[in-house]
C-alpha cells in the first residue's frame, strides 16, 4: 500500500507574504473552505502574533473548518505560542508550528545567538507548545544552508521534546534537487529518533526549483510537503500544490506514496486564489494554466484525436477542467445556476446569498449571450468584496473622442452621501481614477493596473486588477464587467476601500517567516 503524503497548504500564510497579496478575513475563510473541499490535510491560516487582523483571521478559519487541521505559525517565543494557541482554540483539530533559524548566517547576523542557545530555544518552544496541543511542528528556518551535524542535533532534540512533524525548509531557494534530497536522506538516517516524527519540506522558488526540490525530498523519505495554490508566496513563490500533487499522482511508478487530495477541485481553488489576490495565472502554467490542456499544432491535435495519451499524461477532467458543461444564459433558471456553482466548487452560505448572486447572474446574462465558469467566479467574488465597501460607485459617464482629452464624470456614494466630480485624463480610465482621487484625496500610488479577458469573445467580461500603495501599505482590488472602464473603476474602488479601512495589520512581510 502507498504511504500517505501529507499536504500542508500555506497559501493563507506564506502565500499572503507576496507583495500585494494581503487577504481580508472573509477572503481567508473563503479560500479555507476551498482548501477543505480540496481535502488539504493541514491549512496554515496565518501568523497570529503578527497583528490583531492576523489573529482574527486564524480564529475565523479555525471556527469555519471542520475537516482539515488548522495551523498557526509562531516563533520560538512563549508569547507567540500563547497567541497561536488562543487563535486556534475553536479548531476541531489544531497544530502549532514553531520555528527558529539554524543556519550560521541567520544565527550570527539576525538572531545574534549561539548554536547552543538556538538549540535550547527550539526545545523550550516545542515543550511549551505541547501544553496546548499534541500536534506540534518544528521548523529550522534556512535549514538548506545549515550545518548538517547541528541540524541533526536540533531535530533529535525537538522530536524528543514532542514535535510530531519536523520541517526542513529551503527558505531562500538555494538548494538543488540532488543535494536537497540527499540532505533529507542523511538527516533521516543519522537522527536516532527520526521514526518518531513526520519529515516535512518547505521549498522556495528563487531558482525555479521549489517543486523539483520538494519531489526529490519525497523520493528520499519526506512525507509532508508545504506548498501553496498557484505557487503563491514571497519573492519567487513557493512549491505549487497542484504540481506536487499531480506529479506524485501521475508518476506512481516512481513514488511509493500518494495524497488524499480531491484533484477535481484544483482548478476551482486556483481560480479563487487568483481572483482574491489579483495574481493572474499565466496561460502556460502547469496544471491550471489556460493552455495546460490546449493543443494547436496539427500533429498534436491529430495524435490526441486518435488517442489522448499520445500528448496528454493527465486527463483535464481529473484536475477540474471540463469539456462538457451546461450552457448558462438569460433563460437559465435558479436550479441550473445553483447546480453549476456547486460543480465548480462555489458554495454560497444561504438562500439570501444565492438570490443576490442569481440576480447578478441575470443582469450579466442581459449583457452577454453565454455565461462561462470564469464569469461565475468573477460574479461571486465581486459580491464578496462589496460587503466591506464604504465607498461605492453611483454612476459613471466617460467621454472619449478623437482629438479631445477624455473626461470622466463620476458619482461616488461615500458613507451614504453622493459626491459628484469630473476630471480629465490621458485616457478614459486615467480620467476616472483622477476623478475618484479628487473626491477621496488618499494620496495612493498606483503600482499595478492589469486587464484580463475572463472569457473569449467581444462580449467577454474584463477582469481588472489594481494595486495601490500608501505609506508602505499595499492592497489589491479587483473588478469585473463587460465594460472595461466600469471594471477598472470597480477595481480601483475595491482597493481604495481596503486602503481606507481601519487597519491594525502588520504586513506579513514585516514578520520573519520560513
Amino acid at each position: 500500500m502507498s504511504e500517505r503524503l501529507v499536504i500542508f497548504d500555506t497559501t493563507l500564510r506564506d502565500g499572503e507574504q507576496s507583495p500585494g497579496a494581503s487577504m481580508t478575513c472573509d477572503e481567508k475563510v473563503r479560500i479555507a473552505h476551498a482548501l477543505e473541499r480540496l481535502k488539504v490535510d493541514v491549512i496554515e491560516a496565518g501568523f497570529p502574533i503578527a497583528s490583531p487582523d492576523d489573529f482574527n483571521a486564524v480564529k475565523a478559519v479555525a471556527e469555519a473548518v471542520s475537516d482539515s487541521r488548522v495551523c498557526g505559525l509562531a516563533r520560538a517565543l512563549q508569547k507567540d505560542i500563547e497567541r497561536a494557541a488562543l487563535a486556534l482554540k475553536p479548531a476541531r483539530a489544531s497544530r502549532i508550528h514553531t520555528f527558529i533559524a539554524t543556519s550560521p548566517i541567520h544565527m550570527r547576523e539576525k538572531l545574534r545567538m549561539s548554536p547552543e542557545d538556538v538549540l535550547e530555544s527550539a526545545v523550550k518552544a516545542v515543550r511549551y507548545a505541547r501544553q496546548f496541543t499534541d500536534d506540534v511542528e518544528f521548523s529550522a528556518e534556512d535549514a538548506g544552508r545549515s550545518d548538517v551535524e547541528f541540524l541533526g542535533r536540533v531535530m533529535e532534540a525537538v522530536i524528543g521534546a514532542g514535535a510530531r512533524t519536523v520541517n526542513i525548509p529551503d527558505t531562500v531557494g538555494y538548494n538543488l534537487p540532488l543535494q536537497f534530497g540527499e540532505l533529507i536522506a542523511t538527516l533521516m538516517t543519522r537522527v536516532p529518533n527520526a521514526d518518531k516524527a513526520i519529515w516535512s519540506v518547505h521549498c522556495h522558488n528563487d531558482l525555479g526549483l521549489a517543486v523539483a526540490n520538494s519531489l526529490a525530498a519525497v523520493m528520499r523519505g519526506a512525507r509532508q510537503v508545504e506548498c501553496t495554490i498557484n505557487g503563491l508566496g514571497e519573492r519567487a513563490g513557493n512549491a505549487a500544490l497542484e504540481e506536487i500533487v499531480m506529479a506524485v499522482r501521475t508518476r506512481r511508478d516512481l513514488f511509493d506514496c500518494d495524497t488524499r487530495i480531491d484533484t477535481t477541485q484544483i482548478v476551482a481553488a486556483s481560480r479563487l486564489v487568483s481572483t482574491v489576490t489579483g495574481f493572474a495565472v499565466q496561460p502556460n502554467k502547469a496544471i491550471v494554466g489556460a493552455n495546460a490542456f490546449a493543443h494547436e499544432a496539427g500533429i498534436h491535435q491529430d495524435g490526441v484525436i486518435k488517442n489522448r495519451e499520445t500528448y496528454e499524461i493527465m486527463r483535464a477532467e481529473d484536475v477540474g477542467w471540463t469539456a462538457n458543461r451546461m450552457v448558462l444564459g438569460k433563460h437559465s433558471g435558479r436550479n441550473a445556476f445553483r447546480t453549476r456553482l456547486a460543480e465548480i466548487g462555489i458554495v454560497l452560505k444561504d438562500d439570501e446569498a444565492l438570490n443576490e448572486a442569481f440576480a447578478r447572474f441575470k443582469d450579466l446574462a442581459d449583457k452577454k449571450h453565454e455565461i462561462f465558469d470564469e464569469d461565475l467566479q468573477a460574479l461571486v467574488s465581486e459580491r464578496a468584496t462589496e460587503a466591506v465597501e464604504s465607498v461605492r460607485l453611483g454612476s459613471l459617464k466617460v467621454c472619449s473622442e478623437t482629438g479631445t482629452k477624455p473626461v470622466a464624470e463620476v458619482t461616488l456614494v461615500v458613507d451614504g452621501q453622493p459626491r459628484q466630480v469630473a476630471a480629465e485624463g490621458g485616457g478614459p480610465v486615467d480620467a476616472a481614477f483622477r476623478a475618484i482621487e479628487k473626491v477621496m484625496a488618499t494620496g495612493a500610488n498606483l503600482q499595478l493596473y492589469a486587464v484580463n479577458a475572463i472569457t473569449s469573445g467581444t462580449d467577454a467580461q474584463g477582469e481588472v486588477t489594481v494595486r495601490l500603495e500608501r505609506e508602505g501599505r499595499i492592497v489589491n482590488g479587483n473588478g469585473a464587467d463587460t465594460d472595461i472602464v466600469i471594471a477598472s473603476v470597480k477595481a480601483y474602488l475595491n482597493a481604495l476601500n481596503k486602503l481606507i479601512a481601519p487597519h491594525e495589520r502588520t504586513h506579513p512581510q514585516s514578520s520573519r517567516a520560513i
